[in-house]
């Protein structure tokens, strides 16, 4: 199976680069930076839309059975409502999480297209629900809000070609973005992540699941 991983260098990414890796899958990471050692690796800033094209030519025509789109940002942890949340946080907020997205996928369309039952998981979460919503981190909340929409309008639109979309909750995480509190570890999170990945299909397109496989209210 062919996999390819955004935001691979580092955290949750990192974690599931290196177990699709020791599961005997060609996998396929991107960074913004230099590459780590080893390992296939593309170079791609989600943020600039003048790099997908180079990007798509760099990866190739070969089938994409497995798209994560995992690359995001949380920039606005901690922001006063009255004074915070400035405009660029904003743009560069929505330039990472939802329009990265997006045309990460536009561009590796017709490698997906190419797969027999080609998948995409969009990480999101459980911020990103209507049901879940204590206030603050506003910019977050609303771009990873706007993901799990974006997932579900895809996953309409791609299921007469063979591409099921589901739309995943990691879990509250030891990384640089969940701080050194949460109770799990990348890796652990990633393992578990797999398994609803495994089982994402036309059945089960359009799902907004948490870390641990199941649905998550919207």
């Amino acid at each position: 199976m062919s996999v390819l991983v955004t935001g691979a260098s580092r955290g949750i990414g990192r974690a599931l680069y290196d177990g699709y890796l020791a599961r005997g899958e060609t996998v396929t990471g991107t960074c913004r930076g230099d590459p780590p050692a080893g390992g296939r690796w593309l170079r791609l800033d989600v943020a600039e839309p003048a790099q997908f094209a180079g990007f798509a030519r760099s990866f190739g025509d070969a089938p994409l059975d497995l798209l994560i789109c995992n690359a995001g940002v949380y920039l606005d942890k901690g922001q006063d409502l009255d004074g915070g949340y400035p405009p660029e946080m904003w743009a560069q907020s929505f330039a990472i999480n939802v329009t990265g997205v997006f045309l990460t996928i536009q561009a590796l369309l017709p490698a997906l297209r190419a797969a027999d039952e080609a998948k995409v998981a969009i990480i999101s979460s459980q911020m990103a629900s209507d049901s879940n919503a204590p206030g603050r981190s506003y910019i977050y909340r609303a771009s990873k809000a706007a993901a799990l929409n974006l997932g579900r309008n895809l996953a309409a639109d791609l299921a007469p070609q063979g591409i099921s979309v589901g739309v995943y909750h990691p879990g509250w995480v030891r990384t640089d973005m969940g701080a050194t509190r949460p109770p799990r570890t990348a890796a652990q999170s990633a393992r578990r992540r797999v398994q609803p990945f495994d089982a994402l299909g036309p059945a089960t397109t359009g799902c907004f699941e948490t870390w641990d496989g199941r649905a998550h209210p919207y």
